[in-house]
């Protein structure tokens, strides 16, 4: 029996899935499948890396939701060529059907697949799933990408339809899969992981929180953002929805869902970003420190500036980071310590459960400076003023440093002021090159 293949990817949902419900109406029965790529997974040294027991529970459900429909998700482990290749042998295949996605990898990885897949007479379809606009969809008078936020989002919000919104309705269409016996899920042990077994942030989304959100999003003492960060980064809910729900609940909280869009198409237009380079290459000439213990004290949160240690000791403990701190624990390796931004970079790829490239990449290089639409060089976060403006009653920094007064707490790392004007000589010599 001739088949079509459904690829599941960052796209982690049967509900409102655009790629698989192109897939489930093209007229023949569709093979749901997701691929433990080992060409990622062999990089990850933490074995409980919560990323991926994250997926692994979200196909035990999605799989509970296909065996009620008589059919089964199809999980291989291996690289995508080598798990293609055994699919071709198991059944005979027409298309395969998948969701965009925009990093350079796995544009180079889909690339490889469909060359392949053509050799066969195997076509390869993918449609936009995880932005509302892609690519050049919002672009300026020239046809070129923006590189400022501001005029990006107005454009964004004047081009947005209600059609943009409308949901697949894939769901409905399940009965199109394949019939057949269930294909067991590997194990999280088969294949080289261990489960932490800590809960993940709820996919639903506190209206009531939303709609507070312009007011409470930037005290991390308290309880103001979504926390959606992991299921916007797997897919397993639908950007249409958020959007629409945003647009009736808070502007700025839709204006958060648009920068994410907008560093996707930077990456997409742009995607030496995501190889190591700056978006403006004068910074590429920044002399930066080499300093390995000061990096590790950044990274276990013991730099004497309780708001950055609060910061890193979260992100370590939990896998998240709050936006706020995100912004002041960046600006503090990058400026006080004069660290390569990359290190963080890298240090956040590890570390973040809703780790996505185009938005760390971004928000990284705003950090830094050198970035698209980032902040001066010269501003530079002060983490004082940050504690008093946005956590006054030390809430957060409690919880975090409990020990923060206490004399076995280590005296900053740098001074403000010095770190300060180290940073406005470093980087205005190399910006005058």
């Amino acid at each position: 029996m001739e088949v079509n293949i459904f690829w599941f990817r960052r796209d982690l949902r049967l509900k409102d899935n655009a790629g698989l419900f192109h897939a489930l109406q093209a007229g023949l029965p569709v093979v749901p499948i997701f691929i433990f790529d080992t060409e990622i997974l062999d990089k990850l040294e933490d074995k409980a890396d919560r990323r991926v027991e994250f997926i692994h529970a979200t196909l035990e459900e999605m799989q509970e939701q296909l065996l009620e429909k008589g059919s089964t998700l199809h999980v291989l482990h291996g690289t995508p060529a080598e798990c293609f290749a055994k699919l071709v042998k198991k059944y005979s295949i027409s298309n395969v059907f998948a969701n965009h996605d925009y990093e350079p990898n796995a544009m180079e990885r889909d690339g490889a697949i469909k060359k392949a897949l053509g050799k066969k007479d195997i076509g390869f379809k993918t449609y936009k799933d995880q932005v509302i606009f892609e690519k050049l969809e919002i672009s300026k008078d020239d046809g070129k990408p923006y590189t400022v936020f501001t005029p990006y989002s107005r454009k964004w919000k004047a081009t947005l339809t209600d059609e943009a919104l409308k949901p697949f309705p894939s769901a409905r269409k399940l009965d199109q899969c394949l019939q057949q016996a269930e294909i067991k899920i590997p194990s999280l042990a088969s294949l080289g992981f261990k489960a932490v077994e800590k809960p993940f942030p709820s996919r639903s989304l506190d209206e009531s929180l939303v709609e507070k959100y312009a007011q409470t999003r930037d005290f991390p003492g308290v309880k103001g953002t979504s926390k959606l960060g992991v299921h916007l980064r797997f897919g397993t809910i639908s950007i249409r929805d958020l959007v629409a729900r945003a647009m009736e609940l808070s502007g700025t909280y839709l204006n958060e869902l648009i920068w994410r869009e907008f560093y996707q198409m930077i990456l997409f237009n742009f995607p030496e970003v995501g190889k190591g380079k700056s978006f403006k290459p004068a910074y590429d000439k920044i002399e930066w420190r080499r300093d390995a213990g000061e990096f590790e004290k950044w990274c276990e949160g013991k730099t004497g500036y309780p708001i950055v240690d609060a910061g890193m000791r979260e992100i370590n403990a939990t896998g998240f980071m709050h936006n706020r701190v995100r912004m002041i624990v960046a600006s503090f390796l990058c400026k006080h310590l004069l660290l390569d931004w990359r290190l963080g970079e890298a240090y956040f790829a590890e570390k973040l459960l809703d780790y996505d490239l185009a938005s760390n990449n971004g928000g990284w290089q705003w950090a830094a400076g050198s970035g698209c639409d980032a902040a001066p060089y010269f501003r530079i976060f002060n983490p004082y003023l940050q504690t008093k403006k946005f956590d006054p009653k030390l809430t957060y920094i409690t919880k975090w440093v409990h020990e923060f007064q206490e004399f076995d707490y280590p005296p900053p790392i740098v001074i403000h002021e010095e770190a300060r004007k180290r940073c406005l000589e470093v980087y205005s010599k190399a910006l005058k090159k």
